[in-house]
């Protein structure tokens, strides 16, 4: 069975309770709801998770435990679907997002050695002169990119691992309804 698999990988609410860095969470770390395998806790936490794993480049695990935790969603799924992005997908992620949030704001894509370098040549600082530029020049694109990423594929994950759970515990039921009208 699937829950089962997962969870000797999900840490011992105890401990975590007594966790040196989390024992002022004590009590609300007692909720039940934030450590149980269930269709809604693990979808919420997997939509969460990668919400904040994609929309966030750093402390995107504390991000995504908070907020499991005030929307009383599985944390071990929160914290674990951050990981969407890592060192192998940052890139292609951040690519799309930009693309993405280009062609919605209607840029023109911009190669990042065409930032302006006359303006950046009158500034003293070069390289965080450099640096600032192609901010400047992909940081609304990106921004957009990544929030509608964010939320569409956070949105989407919700309700299709609210429908394959759904799905597997009907047919669960229609082999049991089977075996036993074969008897």
């Amino acid at each position: 069975m699937l829950p089962k698999r997962f969870r000797r990988f999900i840490p011992d609410p105890q401990t975590l309770r007594e966790h040196r860095a989390l024992r002022w969470m004590g009590p609300m770390l007692h909720d039940r709801r934030l450590w149980h395998v269930n269709r809604r806790g693990i979808a919420m936490g997997l939509a969460i998770g990668v919400f904040f794993g994609l929309l966030m480049p750093v402390a995107q695990i504390v991000f995504a435990a908070v907020a499991a935790l005030l929307l009383r969603a599985n944390i071990p799924a929160a914290v674990g679907s951050t990981l969407i992005t890592n060192p192998i997908t940052f890139a292609p992620v951040y690519y799309a997002a930009y693309h993405l949030g280009a062609w919605m704001l209607g840029h023109a894509d911009v190669a990042l050695a065409e930032v302006d370098l006359d303006r950046v040549a009158a500034r003293t600082e070069t390289g965080l002169a450099l640096w600032m530029d192609r901010l400047y020049t992909v940081g609304p694109p990106l921004a957009l990119g990544l929030l509608t990423l964010a939320v569409v594929l956070s949105v989407l994950i919700y309700f299709a691992v609210h429908w394959t759970w759904r799905l597997r515990v009907v047919r669960a039921w229609q082999r049991r309804k089977a075996r036993r009208q074969q008897r």
